[in-house]
C-alpha cells in the first residue's frame, strides 16, 4: 500500500495553495491514500450553513453517525478540506504538518450549533403529477414541532449558492397554519393473512429458509402478540437458532435447538406442539447439494403445557404482533428468504416433520393440511397465494423482494416465468418500506389556471422548513415544448443512504465527504432505502418509493437530480418560450401519446431509468418526426419497471454488468414486476447511443471540466447551432466549475451512435477522479482513467431522424448549470436555445443521403 513521505512537505504546500485541484500526478496519490481510510474514524464536515458554514465532524459509535468535534468551524470549503488534510497528514505519517511548515495554528473557531434534528418537518404527496380539478394529498409528521404554515409554490430556479442565493419562487396559493403532530413510520416486510388461518391447539409447521442476518430475534410465522405475550410463534433467536414460543397471556415457554441455522444456506424447519400432552418437537437441518456446510440436523424436544395458546391475531409470516402508542405495529422482522411455508392440524413427531414433503403441493395434499402458501404463484403481484384446501391467501406488506431463487434453483433457469417452481421464494428484510401509510393533512386542489409548470407545498415553522415537489399537467391546450421531469429517477434515487458510509463515497466524489441538515434526518428517522442503499443484512435494494418522506428531491441544497432540473426549468423561462411540464410516470401510463403534440420535448440533466413503456415511447416519437433535447448524462441507462398494481413503486435489478452500488445474485435479473430482464439497456440491444447518439462513459465528482469544438461543428448542417458563436472552448465556468462534469456520455459507433450522428464538442482536461464506466471496461489497467484515456469524455451531439426530426445531446449532467452563468449571457446558453428555436420550428430536418 501507498505510504506517504513525511518529508514531502512540497506536496502539502501544493494542496495547501489549491485544495480543490487540480493535483499533480503526486499529490493524488497521496489524496487518493488518504480517501481511502477505514469509514470508522474518518474526518468529514457537517454542513451548518449551505455553502457558507461547515463544522469538522468524526465518524463513530453505532450506528455510525458524523459527530461533531468541538472547535472547528469553517467559512470556506477551502480551509475546511486543508484543515482534514493536516489530520489524516498527521494520522497517516506521525507528523504535525502545521508545525512543519511553520504555520500557526489558528484560535478555536466560534461555536456554531449543527442542523436541530428533534424539530423536522416530513413529509411526501401521495401523487407527483396532477392536472386541473385534481387533488393533491400531503401527508406530514412534525416531531418536536407544535404547528406550521403550509403554502403552495411555483419553483423557477434553485438554490446555488450561499443563503439560498438564486433560488426563485413565486407563492400560488396560501394554504393557512395547521397543527403539528407525529406520524409513524414502520419499516420491515411481513405477509398477513386476516382471514385466517387460526392457530390450532395442536399443529405442525414446516417451510424452508434461508437467513441473511442475525442479531436480533426473526420471526418466521405465527399469531404472536408480543404485547399480550399471546399465542404461537416459530423464530429465529439473536443467535439463529431454531425456537418455538407458546403463551397464553400469563405464561411463555420456549423449546429451541439452540444451535444457530448456517446463513445463506437453505435449511428446512419444521414444528409440532401437541395440545393435550405439551408435547413439542422442532427440527432444522441444511437441504443437501449446497458445497460444504458444516451443519447437521438438529432436532429438540421439550414440554409446552399452556393448551389455551391462541391470540385472536391475523397470522404472520416474518413478522409478529408488536403494538406501539400509534396503534398496531409489528416487530420481529425476519432477515432472509422462506420458502413454501405450511401449517398442518396435526401433532407430528420428528420422524412424521422428517419426511414432510418440501414442495407446496405436496403438502396442500396432505389430509391435515390447513395452509400450504406457494411463494412462486402471483409473483408480480402482492398477493401471497396459499395452495393448500381453504385458500387463506395473504397480502404482503412493505414491499419484501419476489423473484428470487429457492432451494430448487440449480442455474439451469435464469428467467421466473420459464419455470416458476425455481422461483418460490420471497426475502424479507427489517428496513423495507413501500409505504409509510400517512393520512392526509394538508390537501391541494389543482385550479383550471394554474399553468404547467412545477410546483411545490412548502412547509414552514420557524427555522424548520421543506418542500414537497409536484408537477401540474398542462391542459387540454398544449404548448409546442415539453420539459420532461425524470421523475423515474428522482423516485430510484429517494433517500439514498449510500454515500454516507461507503468507503470508496471520497474517491469517488474526489472531496472530503460532507452531511447537510437532510442527510442527517435520513439518519436519524426510518426514512426507507434508496436502490443505490443495501439492506441490513447486505442484499441490494430493488425497489424505489416515493411515497414516504424523500429528502433528496428538494429545490435547496446538494445540487443533484431535481435541483438541478429546475436549470433547465429558469432557462426556458428566461427565453419566454411556452413550455408544458410532462413527467416519466405519464410518459410510462401514455406512451408516445403523451410526447406526440409537442414539436420539441427536452429532458432533464440525468434521466437514468427508463422502462420498456418508456423507451417505446421516446424512440416511437423520434420515428414519426419528434425533436428530442437531451440535455443531460448517464441517461437511458437502466431498465426498470413499475409495479403493476401500485403507483409510485418502481423496480430495478443491478445485473451482472453497469457501474452500479450493488449486483443481484446469480438468477434474480428478472424484475418481478414485469418479468423483464433489468440491468442495463446496453445489454437488452438498444443502448442509450442509438436513441440518442451518446452513452455513459464514465463519471467524476470533484470538479467539471469544458468542451472544446471538433471540426464537425463547421458542417453546414450544424451552421444554426453555432450561430453567433466563435470560441472554440465551450462551458468552461458554471454551478460546478465546467459544462462538462459529474457523469459523462459519448458517442460510439461501436455501441449503436448513428453513423450521420456529428459531434460537435468533446471534454478534455478531467481530472484523475473521472473513471470509465464499468460497462466501458475489458480488462481493468493503469490507463483506464480520464488522464489518460480519451474514451472518458463528454460529446456534445446533433443528428437527424426520420421524418424531419432530430436529435441534441449534450453529454453531461453538468451541463444544465452552465446555461444561468452571467445572467444566460454566454455561449452554452445561447447554442441551447439556438437549437430550441430550429427544433420549435416545423421546418423539416433531412437526414443526409435520404
Amino acid at each position: 500500500m501507498y505510504e506517504i513521505d513525511p518529508s514531502r512537505l512540497d506536496l502539502a504546500r501544493e494542496f495547501r495553495a489549491n485544495p480543490l485541484g487540480p493535483h499533480s500526478a503526486e499529490l493524488t496519490a497521496v489524496l487518493t491514500r488518504m480517501r481511502g481510510l477505514p469509514v470508522e474514524g474518518k474526518h468529514c464536515l457537517i454542513v451548518a450553513k449551505p455553502r457558507e458554514k461547515w463544522l469538522l465532524a468524526q465518524i463513530s459509535g453505532v450506528p455510525l453517525r458524523p459527530r461533531v468535534v468541538p472547535g472547528y468551524a469553517f467559512s470556506s470549503i477551502e480551509e475546511a478540506e486543508w484543515t482534514v488534510f493536516k489530520l489524516r497528514w498527521r494520522i497517516l505519517t506521525g507528523r504535525d504538518l502545521a508545525a512543519d511548515l511553520g504555520e500557526i495554528e489558528a484560535p478555536a473557531a466560534e461555536e456554531i450549533a449543527p442542523p436541530d434534528t428533534s424539530r423536522v418537518i416530513l413529509a411526501y404527496a401521495d401523487t407527483l403529477t396532477a392536472g386541473a380539478g385534481d387533488k393533491v394529498g400531503i401527508k406530514i409528521s412534525t416531531p418536536g414541532i407544535e404547528s406550521y404554515r403550509a403554502d403552495v409554490v411555483r419553483l423557477h430556479a434553485p438554490a446555488r449558492g450561499a443563503n439560498d442565493a438564486g433560488f426563485q419562487e413565486s407563492e400560488v396559493a396560501s394554504l393557512g397554519s395547521f397543527s403539528g403532530r407525529t406520524q409513524p413510520l414502520r419499516p420491515g416486510s411481513y405477509a398477513a393473512f386476516p382471514e385466517g388461518p387460526a392457530m390450532p391447539l395442536s399443529f405442525s409447521i414446516q417451510m424452508l429458509v434461508w437467513p441473511t442476518l442475525y442479531g436480533k430475534p426473526g420471526a418466521l410465522l405465527g399469531d404472536w402478540s408480543a404485547g399480550e405475550r399471546k399465542g404461537v410463534v416459530l423464530f429465529l433467536d439473536a443467535e439463529g437458532a431454531l425456537t418455538l414460543r407458546v403463551g397464553d397471556g400469563e405464561k411463555t415457554a420456549e423449546v429451541t435447538t439452540g444451535t444457530p441455522l448456517p446463513l445463506r444456506i437453505w435449511s428446512r424447519v419444521a414444528a409440532s406442539h401437541d395440545a393435550a400432552t405439551g408435547e413439542v418437537r422442532i427440527v432444522q437441518e441444511p437441504l443437501p447439494g449446497q458445497g460444504f456446510v458444516a451443519a447437521r440436523h438438529t432436532v429438540a424436544h421439550g414440554t409446552i403445557p399452556l393448551a389455551s395458546a391462541r391470540s385472536g391475531r391475523p397470522f404472520l409470516i416474518a413478522a409478529w404482533h408488536e403494538d406501539d402508542a400509534h396503534g398496531e405495529s409489528h416487530g420481529g422482522h425476519f432477515n432472509g428468504k422462506i420458502e413454501a411455508p405450511a401449517i398442518l392440524g396435526s401433532a407430528l413427531d420428528a420422524d412424521g416433520l422428517g419426511a414432510l414433503p418440501l414442495s407446496p403441493a405436496g403438502l396442500a395434499a396432505r389430509p391435515d393440511a390447513l395452509a400450504a402458501w406457494d411463494f412462486s404463484r402471483d409473483i408480480s403481484t402482492g398477493r401471497a397465494v396459499d395452495a393448500g384446501p381453504y385458500g387463506h391467501d395473504g397480502r404482503l406488506f412493505n414491499q419484501p423482494t419476489r423473484a428470487m431463487t429457492g432451494h430448487l434453483w440449480d442455474g439451469t433457469v435464469r428467467d421466473f416465468s420459464a419455470d416458476p417452481s425455481h422461483y418460490g421464494a420471497i426475502h424479507f428484510h427489517d428496513d423495507d418500506i413501500d409505504d409509510a401509510g400517512w393520512e392526509t393533512d394538508v390537501e391541494i386542489g389543482i385550479a383550471a389556471n394554474w399553468p404547467s409548470g412545477v410546483y411545490a407545498c412548502r412547509l414552514r415553522s420557524g427555522a424548520a422548513e421543506t418542500y414537497i415537489p409536484f408537477f401540474v399537467r398542462p391542459g387540454e391546450q398544449k404548448a409546442k415544448i415539453a420539459f420532461l421531469a425524470p421523475t423515474a429517477t428522482y423516485t430510484v434515487y429517494a433517500n439514498n443512504r449510500a454515500r454516507f458510509f461507503l468507503p470508496t463515497t471520497e474517491l469517488i466524489r474526489g472531496r472530503v465527504l460532507d452531511f447537510d441538515a437532510a442527510d442527517l434526518q435520513l439518519l436519524d428517522y426510518p426514512l426507507g432505502l434508496s436502490t443505490y442503499c443495501t439492506h441490513s443484512d447486505g442484499s441490494g435494494v430493488a425497489y424505489g418509493t416515493r411515497l414516504r418522506p424523500v429528502t433528496n428531491f428538494r429545490p435547496k441544497g446538494r445540487l443533484w437530480n431535481f435541483s438541478e432540473d429546475l436549470f433547465v426549468v429558469e432557462w426556458l423561462e428566461k427565453l419566454g418560450l411556452d413550455f408544458d411540464v410532462i413527467t416519466d410516470d405519464d410518459l410510462h401510463v401514455h406512451g408516445k401519446k403523451l410526447l406526440e403534440p409537442y414539436r420539441v420535448v427536452l429532458t432533464g440533466a440525468h434521466p437514468e431509468y427508463y422502462s420498456t413503456e418508456m423507451y417505446d415511447a421516446v424512440e416511437g416519437y423520434l420515428s414519426e418526426g419528434g425533436r428530442l433535447m437531451y440535455l443531460g448524462g448517464n441517461g437511458f441507462y437502466w431498465r426498470i419497471a413499475y409495479h403493476p398494481e401500485e403507483q409510485g413503486i418502481i423496480e430495478t435489478r443491478r445485473a451482472e454488468d453497469g457501474t452500479r452500488a450493488w449486483d443481484a445474485d446469480p438468477g434474480e435479473y428478472h424484475m418481478g414486476f414485469s418479468g423483464e430482464m433489468s440491468g442495463l439497456w446496453r445489454r437488452q440491444g438498444r443502448s442509450p447511443h442509438r436513441l440518442v447518439g451518446i452513452g455513459f462513459s464514465g463519471q467524476g465528482f470533484d470538479r467539471s471540466s469544458y468542451f472544446r469544438r471538433t471540426a464537425a461543428s463547421r458542417d453546414p448542417r450544424a451552421a444554426f447551432i453555432f450561430e453567433g458563436i466563435e470560441n472554440e472552448i465551450l462551458g468552461d465556468f458554471g454551478a460546478s466549475g465546467g459544462a462538462a462534469g459529474e457523469e459523462l456520455d459519448s458517442c460510439d459507433s461501436r455501441l449503436g451512435s448513428p453513423a450521420h450522428a456529428l459531434v460537435l464538442a468533446s471534454s478534455e482536461n478531467h481530472s484523475p477522479a473521472y473513471q470509465p464506466a464499468n460497462d466501458m471496461v475489458l480488462v481493468p489497467h493503469l490507463g483506464t482513467g480520464a488522464m489518460f484515456n480519451p474514451a472518458v469524455r463528454a460529446d456534445i451531439v446533433f443528428f437527424e431522424c426520420p421524418n424531419g426530426g432530430a436529435v441534441f445531446s449534450t453529454g453531461s449532467i453538468a451541463y444544465a448549470g452552465t446555461l444561468s452563468h452571467n445572467g444566460f449571457a454566454n455561449d452554452i446558453a445561447r447554442l441551447t436555445g439556438n437549437v430550441l428555436r430550429r427544433f420549435v420550428d416545423p421546418a423539416p430536418f433531412e437526414m443526409p443521403g435520404a
